[in-house]
């Protein structure tokens, strides 16, 4: 019984996204992209439609099997002048757009959001002035381009409710700094919070933003991994704030040593000069420094010193 409602449920969520994705491309025309419809990716352009400050932003979608009836789209917005906490912001009031109408499609809802986003920062010649140094490092990433990183929550619409729900406003957590790694005139920096709930996460990166240094940074990357016992799942998500790929490959990187509930933001100051692959290996590295330093994962040299109680060692089944 149970595997011919899974079945039907598959039947009625594709039926949605090809009766979505036919709405969508009607609507807006060449700016809405097929890339592998068999895969169900796609994406498209979005402007704020003002000549005289005109901000674009491209959103990225794979449509999971069980989207819409128990899982929100996979989704990247590729958008040089989007960066810090307006990254955040913008992050968060698509989440929340998918909490308010979890089972519904919500692509449309989606893009307008961001073009609603777009306005309100058209207004803001900071965020123009921004973008002129955004635009400084666009060149590295061409290499890149053919790997676009996508993330999602982990947990189904009725879980990420019940897991939002029982989160509240919370200060910020003690937020740790690495030793700085310079390469090239590049600069960059780990720093790591332990969180156990999004609205920590929010409030480490807000905090992290306060201080001005960090928040010049040409790039903030970020990965987080909060452990959700009940159900056994994780909520994990990462932000590549212009670095393409980087918070794909950092959150691998805490996939593989296994770490939870603890949030690691790299920082980088670009210094004029391209570092192609190694920006990926000296951000990794110095995740990886931070988490060793902090007692989430233990170092080469010694395994077993590294632990600091932080959490016990998880147990291997054959």
């Amino acid at each position: 019984m149970a595997d011919t409602i899974s079945t039907e449920n598959e039947g009625d969520d594709l039926q949605s996204q090809m009766e979505e994705v036919e709405a969508l491309s009607s609507i807006y025309g060449d700016e809405w992209c097929v890339i592998d419809e068999a895969s169900r990716i796609f994406c498209i352009k979005i402007s704020n439609n003002m000549e005289e400050t005109k901000l674009t932003a491209c959103l990225q979608i794979i449509l999971p099997p069980d989207y819409p009836s128990a899982a929100p789209p996979i989704y990247q917005i590729n958008a040089a002048w989007l960066r810090g906490s307006e990254r955040v912001r913008l992050a968060n009031s698509l989440e929340d757009l998918y909490v308010e109408h979890a089972g519904e499609s919500i692509l449309y809802m989606w893009v307008e959001k961001i073009r609603e986003f777009l306005l309100e920062k058209a207004q803001d010649s900071e965020t123009v002035e921004r973008s002129k140094t955004a635009n400084v490092t666009a060149e590295e990433d061409v290499d890149d381009q053919d790997a676009p990183d996508f993330t999602r929550l982990t947990l189904s619409a009725e879980e990420a409710q019940r897991f939002l729900e029982h989160t509240t406003d919370e200060e910020a957590p003690p937020i740790k700094h690495g030793g700085c790694v310079t390469d090239r005139r590049s600069t960059f920096q780990p720093h790591l919070a332990p969180v156990v709930t999004p609205r920590q996460v929010k409030a480490a990166l807000e905090r992290l933003y306060d201080n001005k240094k960090i928040a010049s940074a040409t790039h903030n990357i970020y990965a987080y991994r909060i452990y959700y016992e009940e159900k056994n799942s994780f909520l994990q998500d990462c932000e590549d704030d212009g670095e393409t790929a980087a918070g794909g490959r950092l959150l691998h990187l805490l996939q593989i040593l296994d770490v939870r509930n603890v949030l690691v933001v790299v920082s980088r100051w670009y210094g004029g000069i391209l570092l192609g692959p190694d920006r990926f290996k000296h951000i990794n590295n110095c995740a990886r420094s931070i988490l060793v330093q902090e007692g989430y994962t233990a170092s080469s040299d010694d395994a077993k010193s590294a632990g600091k109680g932080k959490r016990p060692k998880s147990k291997k089944t054959k």
